[in-house]
C-alpha cells in the first residue's frame, strides 16, 4: 500500500499492514501533535519557500487524524478502509504540496477537499460502477443518489417511480436515463451490492453507511464562523494602513471588478510602478496585522 507518495524523502508516515494493523495505526498517529495556527503558518512558509521535508513532514504527520475521520465516512462502500485511509493521505500531501499559508485559510479547512477528492477517485477506480463514466455530474450521481432517494422516500426496491427519477434527474443534473441506471447497478451490481447485510445476522445494508458529501451542519456553522472571524480581522487590520494604502489595496485586491494599476495611477498622479509598490507594502502589512491579531485573540480553529 503506498503510504508516501509525492511526499518528501524524509517524511514517515505509521504503516497499517492492512486491516489487521489498523487499530495499532490509528492509536500512533494520536501520538502527533497538533499545530497551533502560528507554528502551521511557519512550517507552510518554510516548506513553500524552502522546500524543507522536515515542515512538510510535520504538516502531514499532525492531519494523519483528520484523513482517518474523513475516510471513515465512506467505508461504506465495501472497501478496506486502510486503502481509504492510504488514499485519503495522498490528498493530503497533494494539498499540503500546494497549500498557501498567505491566504489565511488553515490547512485543515483546505486540505479536507483534497482528502475526500482523493478517497473518491479511489473508489469509482474500484467499484465496477467506474465503467458507467466518471464525468463531473455522473461522479456526483453515484455518490449523492441514496440520499437524494432518502428525501424523496424512494428508498423501495427495484425500479423508481418516473416522478422521482424526473425530480432526482433534474436536481443532479443528469439524465432521467443516467439515474434509472445508476439506480440498478447501486442496488444490484457493483464490486459489493449495497443491499447486502453487514453481518450475517442481516441487521443493517452497506448502503446505510453510505456518506453524504454534500457539508454537514457542523462544518457548515464553523466555516460561516470562521468568515465573520476573518471579516472582522481584516477591518480591524486595515486600521494600520494609511488612508492612501487603504484605498489602493482596497481598488486591486478587495473587490470584484479592481481597478489597474494605470487608473491608479492617474488618480494620484504617480507611476504604475509606484502604485504596485505601495499595494504590495500595504498587503503586507496586512497579513502581518492579521497574523497578529489571530494570535491574541487565538480566534483561528485548531486542525480536526
Amino acid at each position: 500500500m503506498a503510504t508516501t507518495k509525492n511526499l518528501p524523502a524524509k517524511t514517515s508516515i505509521p504503516t497499517m499492514g492492512g486491516e489487521a494493523g489498523l487499530n495499532r495505526y490509528l492509536s500512533e498517529i494520536r501520538k502527533f501533535p497538533l499545530l497551533a495556527p502560528e507554528q502551521e503558518y511557519m512550517l507552510a512558509k518554510r516548506w513553500a519557500e524552502h522546500q524543507d521535508p522536515d515542515a512538510a513532514a510535520k504538516l502531514v504527520t499532525s492531519h494523519l487524524r483528520l484523513v482517518a475521520k474523513i475516510a471513515m465516512g465512506y467505508r461504506g462502500y465495501g472497501l478496506p478502509v486502510a486503502e481509504l485511509i492510504s488514499e485519503g493521505n495522498i490528498g493530503l500531501m497533494q494539498g499540503v504540496k500546494k497549500f498557501d499559508a498567505e491566504r489565511g485559510f488553515r490547512l485543515a479547512t483546505y486540505a479536507m477537499w483534497w482528502i475526500r477528492a482523493s478517497i473518491q477517485e479511489f473508489i469509482l477506480r474500484s467499484w465496477s460502477l467506474v465503467k458507467i463514466g466518471t464525468t463531473a455530474n455522473q461522479k456526483k450521481l453515484f455518490f449523492n443518489l441514496r440520499r437524494m432517494k432518502g428525501k424523496i422516500n424512494a428508498m423501495e426496491d427495484g425500479d423508481m417511480k418516473p416522478a422521482d427519477v424526473t425530480k432526482i434527474a433534474t436536481t443532479l443534473g443528469v439524465t432521467e436515463t443516467e439515474v434509472i441506471s445508476m439506480n440498478r447497478r447501486m442496488a444490484m451490481g457493483g464490486d459489493t451490492s449495497l443491499n447486502a447485510p453487514l453481518r450475517e445476522e442481516g441487521e443493517g445494508e452497506w448502503q446505510d453507511w453510505l456518506t453524504d458529501t454534500g457539508p454537514i451542519q457542523d462544518e457548515i456553522v464553523a466555516n460561516e464562523q470562521e468568515k465573520t472571524q476573518r471579516h472582522e480581522l481584516l477591518v480591524d487590520a486595515m486600521s494600520d494602513l494609511n488612508d492612501r494604502e487603504k484605498h489602493i489595496l482596497t481598488q486591486r485586491r478587495l473587490i470584484d471588478d479592481p481597478e489597474t494599476l494605470e487608473e491608479l495611477s492617474q488618480q494620484y498622479g504617480i507611476s504604475r510602478e509606484r502604485v504596485r509598490q505601495i499595494e504590495v507594502r500595504a498587503f503586507d502589512k496586512l497579513q502581518r496585522a492579521m497574523r497578529t491579531l489571530a494570535g491574541e485573540r487565538r480566534l483561528l480553529p485548531e486542525p480536526a
